[in-house]
């Protein structure tokens, strides 16, 4: 087994065990303060979690502008501006940024746009489709933007 998925696991074990010791001690207390911290750890891991996703996928659209020498690639890290950044890398016009903001309608521009990114990078289009696969969607922007 290798030592990533030896630490993953250790990890995984790790949070079982918080979670198990923190509601045994739920059950057994009469006051809300056990479960005011346990509500707080669990936001506390939602937040640093939903942060680690963030940075990443900044991080992986801003390399994607870079490789297709896109203009100010440091926009994938505003929050709206990034979808201008998508939209410009995938050579799409600038009003489809209104699509994407339109809630089911932005579904299938945004796979639309990422099928474009993923030809702007030389791989084939059906990459974008893979945005809808659950675990498929942030391994796709890693791999157009990383890879060769």
């Amino acid at each position: 087994m290798k030592r990533s998925s030896r630490l993953s696991l250790l990890g995984l074990g790790v949070l079982v065990a918080i979670f198990m010791f923190a509601g045994r001690a739920m059950a057994e207390s009469d006051d809300g303060t056990t479960a005011a911290l346990f509500s707080g750890v669990i936001l506390l891991f939602v937040l640093i979690f939903g942060a680690a996703i963030y940075v990443y996928m900044a991080l992986a659209l801003q390399t994607i502008a870079v490789k297709t020498n896109t203009p100010n690639a440091w926009l994938a890290w505003i929050p709206i501006a990034n979808l201008i950044l998508m939209v410009t890398v995938a050579r799409k016009p600038l009003w489809w940024l209104l699509l994407l903001l339109i809630p089911i309608v932005g579904l299938v521009v945004g796979i639309i746009v990422w099928m474009g990114i993923a030809e702007a990078r030389g791989k084939p289009n059906w990459w974008g489709i893979l945005m809808l696969v659950p675990v498929a969607n942030f391994v796709v922007p890693g791999y157009l933007a990383w890879s060769d």
